[in-house]
Formats: C-alpha cells, structure tokens, sequence
C-alpha cells in the first residue's frame, strides 16, 4: 500500500438563451466521465479519503501535492489504489494551465476508478464563471454594479485566454455535470462557503439536479444567478458561523464543512510574512501550516491561497481539531 492509501502524515502541501428542454441525465456516459457521475455505486469506507482546495491554473503546484501525499507517482500517474479523492472546484483561472488542471483530474478520476478507488470533483464558482464566458460571450448580464458580460467578469476575475483557447466540448461537458455537494465520511463537501445551497434544495441529490438543470437550460442570466450566488463567501466566519455552518449540516448530513473558496489568509485575517518581517515587501508570502478548523470546529478551510503565493492543500480526513 502505498503512503497516499493509508499511511504518512494527514496533510501535504504543494507550493469557465433558454431555449430546448432539459435532456434527461443520461444512466451510462462515456468511460471519460464516469467516474465523477454519482449514479456509479459507491462504496464508504473503502479506502482512505482525501480532498484537495482550489487549484486555480497551478498545475505543476498541483502535481507536487498529489506526489507528496502519495497519491500520484513520479510520472502523474495514480498510484493510491483504492483511495478516494474529492476536488473541491475551482480548477481554472488566475495561473497559467487551468485546462491542463482539468485534464489532469479527468485522467486521474479514470485511473483512480480502474484501481478500484475514485477521484471525484464538485463545480466551483469559476467553473459557472469559465462556463459562462464560453457559452455567453459578450451577451450583456446584470452584475449589480452596472451591465457587464461573462467574458468581462471572467477576465476581470483571472481568466486565461489560453485556457479558452484550449477549451474543447469534452472539457464543457465534464464541468457542466460536475456535483456541487457530498457527502464522505461524515464529511459535507462543498466548494463556496455560503449557505445558497438552501435555496436549491433539502438534500444532496436535490441541490446536485437543481443546479445540474440550472447549467442544462443554457440561459445566460440563470447561469449569471448561479455565479453571483456561490461567489457570495464567509457563510461560517464570523458570530453567527457555527448556526449557518450547523443549519447546512442539519440539511444535508455531515458532522463537518469541508470547503474551499474562501482562501485561509481572508478567514484568519494573518498579514503576509517576508524574510525581512515587512508584509509588503515583494517576497512576502502569507503563512499556511494545513487546513483552516473553524466555527467551532464544525468547518474546515482548503483553499491555501495558492495564487497569493500560499499553497496548494491536499489533505487526509479526518483531521484532528
């Protein structure tokens, strides 16, 4: 058994017009999707369970995390067995091969599968944001702070005209079917820290085919209502975190949030540290030790801040307090 199936320290680091009706979801997709489709059986408990925070673009800091918690070898291959691995979304902008990151964690989730255990992944506001761009274009959305386009926020919000350059139907489709809830382990896994999943739904499944139809309808204003909604963040931060961290896990199940989003230096309110002590000089670079527990430990923090020079987290549950 390798380190990343069950051995070794529990967590690593390395530093994208309504119009037809909604096609029923198909029972039996290309081998190329399958893994993250959750109509395949699932076994709990079947090998030891790990999420990873946003990636946002940052393949190579992405391939040393996976390789440092023992779940990929030396040459990016899945070397876990059966092992289970969530993504927590945001696999695109703001660094430099965001659809390299996708077809990487599609590889994986075949791989993965073929060796008896997974590798899923949950849709992040960046997906609906890359979606949009690529569907919608230029096509005017109301942004609350005047008219803008989903190609504008998606520039304006990090992204790479390579990736879109690179966007093929294959990629569209994988992030169009993504889950946008789990849960493992006891484990509620989402991307945003908000409580808008509420408003889609009183369980898993529910939330899952409402915001899978939302994406179907290919309307550019639901999408927008959809982005809008799982940007909002720090649902669990502040005085009332625990309650709204507590109302979600009384939803949906779970005895813990597990999340990205939200990266860890804007919930700890830590300056950035330098060698020189100065937060502003150019090496400054905020201090991530792991995953951020929080709101009375009923939430845990992934997003490593790894387009702020912090890093990317990969981590084993469950994780001590």
């Amino acid at each position: 058994m390798t380190q990343g199936a069950g051995e070794g320290p529990t967590t690593w680091q390395g530093a994208a017009e309504g119009g037809p009706a909604i096609p029923p979801r198909p029972t039996r997709e290309p081998d190329l999707y399958t893994p993250t489709v959750r109509d395949l059986p699932v076994i709990e408990g079947a090998g030891p369970l790990y999420v990873v925070g946003d990636v946002h673009g940052y393949l190579d800091e992405l391939r040393a995390a996976l390789r440092a918690a023992g779940l990929t070898d030396d040459e990016d291959r899945w070397a876990a067995g059966n092992a289970r691995l969530w993504f927590l979304g945001d696999f695109t902008d703001r660094g430099p091969d965001g659809i390299g990151v996708i077809d990487m964690v599609m590889r994986l989730s075949a791989e993965a599968a073929a060796a008896g255990g997974y590798c899923k992944a949950l849709l992040g506001n960046h997906e609906l944001l890359f979606l949009g761009a690529s569907r919608f274009g230029d096509t005017p959305v109301d942004s609350g702070a005047g008219t803008a386009s989903f190609h504008a926020a998606w520039m304006l919000n990090g992204g790479q005209r390579a990736d879109m350059e690179r966007l093929r139907d294959h990629h569209i489709q994988w992030m169009s079917r993504l889950d946008s809830m789990a849960v493992a382990d006891g484990h509620l896994l989402l991307h945003s820290d908000t409580t808008a999943y509420l408003e889609y739904g009183q369980n898993v499944d529910d939330v899952n085919d409402a915001i899978w139809q939302a994406l179907a309808r290919n309307d550019a204003e639901e999408t927008w209502e959809l982005f809008r909604k799982f940007t909002k963040r720090f649902a669990f931060r502040d005085e009332g975190g625990p309650q709204a961290a507590r109302e979600l896990l009384d939803t949906y199940g779970g005895k813990r949030i597990v999340h990205g989003h939200s990266p860890i230096p804007y919930l700890t309110g830590e300056p950035a540290e330098s060698e020189s002590g100065d937060p502003d000089a150019p090496d400054a670079a905020p201090r991530i030790d792991g995953p951020h527990i929080y709101a009375d430990s009923l939430a845990i923090a992934m997003d490593g801040g790894v387009t702020m020079a912090g890093k990317l987290l990969v981590a084993r549950l469950p994780l001590d307090d």
